[in-house]
């Protein structure tokens, strides 16, 4: 199921499904530790008897974020409740706190008793053994821990003129605030036919259970006498430190300064960190201008304070032997923060290119992927391969890192930050691209592809080596290091020779994606067409218009293009990843939200007229209509009803549409000759 609402800080992270339940909440590390694996925390309504969770069919929602902002706001009615509720959901900017807003609206023509329930499903650290909840009195809140993850949960009803006090009285209490939960259970789960304290809620009254340990889980409740018409606002928090004293100190705060304050500085800062950089759109669609500005906040959900650019946080994607996407993947994480770079953000590169700087290998590769917290995460690449050792790395990962920094740096120009990385990062990973080819091609040493399924040597992989070698060349020159910039330009030479030999075929009038040794000595060729052969142009080899790229680009966009109402491009021929359709002919994959952009992107880049512009703008366009509600961009969509598949959001989908949107930017400019 989808994350339609991503909300963090760079250190805690928590996702709302498409029902409106919390499924993902990870601390203190974007991706690392999920505390909840996507078990959901619920909430439900109780009104006259009748009770209504989230997740009740009757529900109709409306998901998404303010305007121009990292700020939920979720519109939900139910016709059998006569309810209607406004939430605001903010993760603090800076805290590690989570502020929720209701506004409740009684649509019955009666006085009524409404009653609501908040559900907390704690797996801390990943799983259910050993958790604690219970309720403190005196602050009158639920605290779950575990070892050094703790979490407060407490709450406050605004009052009315005449509303009696259910809460806590207190000089740290705005005068217009009842302060604490009014019930509570704590109680077991997910053993001895336990399912948990939400079905205790159901009746609209907990147990007051005050403690449970091992599988546990816990409800707190709030009453809210409703006059007829009348809206009352209720507000939430989640307070998460490394002992009691951090949580109750961040609750604390909230009384003091009240909840509202959080939300309101969190709309301001957001609001000023998205503007600040905010491009002149033109005439570009208001859709297309949304979901730019959207996916540049979903982006920052998914990058760590740490500097590591997270692919996807969707628990849902678990695999069949229990793996996520909640890792850093070099390859992602360049040209995420190259999207960031051109979007004008200097500050976030920076730390992703540090981390990728104490990642390095001492022989100057970086491994597969990466946990947040910088360790090495789990691969399948084996060390052993055919009698003998084989490094097990994807090589455009190095080489991306590169090529990417050149381009932070050509923007930027902030020659302090470059300094140390010099001699720590972009001379060990150049000579280890000059180092790790074959002598008699020029070409790479065989690794495995981007779409880690294939060892062998790739057009993409051959261009992003290409691309990082020329910008170690640049980085020489820069510093003045003449012989090792002979030597790179020399070893992409004859990458691009070696390239032009092997991987372009006259026959086929277009580049291959693949090439692989034999036993004779000689190269199978792949001829699948498969549109990562976009990185030819993309980082430099060749100029957009070669007629070498013409033919290569229009092989994609005949052979990929899905043949349905949907449309959109394939990643390549008979892709079986989530496939849905065996009519390859027709469907030769699951359309990609990254591949139909490549595709715009190439077309802005090409752009002479702005007819020709119109081609990149429709691709633009196509990926705006098929985003969620929120602006959430999964990695590929269903070719025949447009829903989400694979994990949602994925940073490496929302980056490649801000780089397309900046190249059209950057082509409109040209055509127009401002």
């Amino acid at each position: 199921m989808p994350r339609d609402l991503p909300l963090g800080n760079g250190s805690l992270l928590v996702a709302f499904d498409k029902k409106y339940q919390i499924r993902d909440l990870y601390w203190p590390h974007v991706g690392q530790e999920n505390h909840a694996v996507g078990h959901p925390f619920r909430l439900g309504f109780w009104a006259d008897g009748e009770y209504r969770w989230i997740d009740d069919h009757g529900w109709e929602r409306e998901i998404r974020y303010l305007d121009e902002n990292l700020v939920g706001d979720v519109k939900l009615s139910h016709p059998e409740l006569e309810l209607e509720i406004c939430a605001t959901d903010v993760v603090d900017f800076h805290e590690h706190l989570m502020v929720r807003k209701f506004e409740i609206t009684d649509l019955a023509d009666r006085d009524r008793d409404i009653r609501v329930f908040f559900h907390h499903d704690f797996h801390i650290s990943g799983n259910e053994i050993g958790d604690t909840a219970y309720y403190e009195p005196e602050r009158r809140a639920i605290f779950h821990y575990k070892g050094d993850r703790w979490f407060l949960l407490n709450g406050a009803v605004k009052m009315s003129e005449d509303a009696e006090s259910l809460g806590e009285s207190s000089p740290d209490t705005l005068p217009d605030l009842s302060v604490g939960v009014h019930q509570w259970a704590c109680g077991l789960k997910e053993i001895h036919d336990f399912e948990g304290t939400w079905r205790d809620a159901e009746d609209g009254v907990l147990s007051a259970e005050a403690v449970a340990h091992g599988s546990v889980d816990s409800c707190i409740g709030f009453n809210l006498p409703l006059e007829a018409g009348q809206t009352r606002t209720l507000y939430t928090w989640l307070a998460v430190g490394f002992n009691f004293e951090e949580t109750v100190r961040l609750n604390r705060m909230v009384r003091r300064r009240g909840p509202e304050s959080f939300i309101k500085r969190t709309r301001d800062y957001w609001h000023l960190w998205l503007t600040r950089h905010s491009p002149d759109f033109g005439e570009l669609p208001h859709g297309i201008r949304d979901l730019y500005l959207t996916s540049l906040l979903i982006i920052r959900t998914q990058v760590d304070a740490n500097g590591a650019i997270i692919a996807a946080n969707d628990s849902d994607i678990s695999s069949s032997v229990r793996d996520t996407y909640s890792y850093m993947w070099p390859r992602d994480g360049a040209l995420v923060a190259d999207a960031l770079i051109q979007a004008g953000y200097i500050d976030l590169p920076r730390e992703f290119f540090r981390f990728c700087d104490r990642s390095l290998t001492r022989e100057g590769y970086l491994l597969h992927k990466f946990n947040p917290d910088g360790t090495l995460a789990s691969s399948w690449h084996p060390w052993y391969r055919e009698g003998k050792k084989d490094l097990p790395i994807q090589e455009d990962e190095t080489a991306l890192v590169l090529w990417a920094l050149w381009e932070h740096f050509d923007r930027f120009n902030d020659v302090e930050f470059i300094k140390p990385l010099y001699r720590s990062l972009i001379t060990p990973a150049a000579d280890f691209l000059d180092h790790y080819r074959d002598e008699k091609t020029g070409l790479p040493l065989p690794s495995y592809d981007l779409w880690e399924e294939r060892h062998g040597i790739f057009a993409w992989t051959v261009a992003a080596v290409w691309g990082g070698l020329t910008a170690a060349v640049k980085f020489a020159q820069s510093f003045g290091d003449k012989d090792r910039a002979h030597r790179y330009q020399n070893a992409a030479h004859q990458v691009k020779i070696g390239t032009e030999k092997h991987l372009w075929r006259p026959d086929l009038n277009r580049f291959v994606r693949m090439i692989d040794g034999n036993q004779d000595g000689g190269y199978q060729v792949d001829h699948v067409i498969d549109a990562s052969m976009v990185g030819l142009w993309k980082f430099g080899m060749y100029p957009v218009d070669s007629p070498l790229i013409k033919t290569t680009m229009e092989a994609i966009r005949e052979r990929l293009w899905v043949k349905t109402e949907v449309g959109g491009i394939a990643r390549y021929e008979n892709d079986r990843y989530h496939q849905v359709s065996d009519d390859i002919q027709n469907v030769p994959g699951n359309p990609w939200y990254i591949c139909t952009l490549w595709l715009s992107e190439w077309y802005a880049a090409l752009a002479q007229t702005d007819e020709d512009l119109d081609r990149s703008r429709e691709l633009m366009q196509w990926t705006a209509e098929r985003a969620l509600r929120s602006g959430v961009l999964a990695e590929q969509v269903n070719p025949y009803t447009n829903a989400p598949l694979s994990v949602s959001p994925l940073t490496w989908s929302h980056a490649t549409f801000v780089t397309t949107v900046q190249a059209y930017l950057k082509a409109r400019k040209r055509v127009s000759g401002v």
